[in-house]
């Protein structure tokens, strides 16, 4: 018990809205999910924007729990090599690893901005590989919209910043879409962190984290235990 109470108390602040983001999605998703089929098998009826709704949902999911996961090395990883290696040559095949990730989050969220900006009416970046600048002109796309799920009154203030006025229907799509570059920001920022704690000789890895093995050994000892 008091293990446990100290694993929570350990987590940032930052841990705790970043999980909590997380379940959260995960529970709009299977609350909307169940009550679609509650709809559908006792009423013979349908909630025409659950789906969409669930599928943004997931994408948000996703995107955002990756991230999460490089934040506390969790993402899976094989280190046979790495294991085998001196402690230099274990950190700097580390630091070219976390280099390409960090190549590989900027041109994403490169990508994701220029997916994303027009549909805020604002300007995608300039270059193919690399921003030159803000593109001058470009056409503004603040009134494409979903297809299934309906705009809220209580954003209504939208039609007026995004939509010169004119109302919407189903929600602006500027709204799912933003995890594109909130997410690959995050991505390229918790790189960054990862290659400063391996430059600073704080891990000698990416993914340090060897969450089975442990649960493994712990299951192993707490049978021992009770042979």
């Amino acid at each position: 018990m008091s293990e446990s109470s100290d694993m929570d108390n350990s987590k940032s602040f930052t841990d705790q809205i970043e999980e909590l983001l997380i379940a959260s999605i995960l529970g709009v998703m299977t609350l909307v999910t169940f009550a679609n089929v509650v709809a559908r098998y006792g009423f013979n009826k349908n909630i025409l924007w659950a789906l969409e709704l669930t599928v943004f949902l997931f994408g948000w999911l996703v995107l955002l729990g990756a991230s999460y996961a490089v934040k506390k090395s969790a993402h899976l990883g094989v280190d046979i090599i790495i294991n085998i290696l001196t402690p230099k040559s274990r950190r700097l095949l580390g630091l070219v690893a976390v280099s390409i990730c960090i190549a590989f989050s900027f041109l994403m969220l490169k990508g994701a901005w220029d997916y994303w900006a027009n549909f805020a009416n604002l300007p995608g970046t300039e270059g193919r590989w690399f921003p030159l600048g803000f593109e001058e002109k470009y056409r503004d796309k603040g009134w494409y919209e979903v297809n299934d799920i309906p705009h809220p009154a209580i954003l209504g203030w939208m039609e007026t910043v995004f939509n010169e006025g004119e109302e919407y229907e189903k929600i602006p799509r500027l709204l799912p879409y933003a995890v594109l570059p909130l997410s690959m920001a995050l991505m390229l920022f918790r790189f960054l962190q990862a290659g400063l704690a391996l430059w600073v000789g704080k891990t000698d890895r990416i993914v340090a984290g060897h969450e089975v093995e442990d649960e493994l050994q712990k299951a192993g000892e707490q049978f021992m235990e009770k042979n």
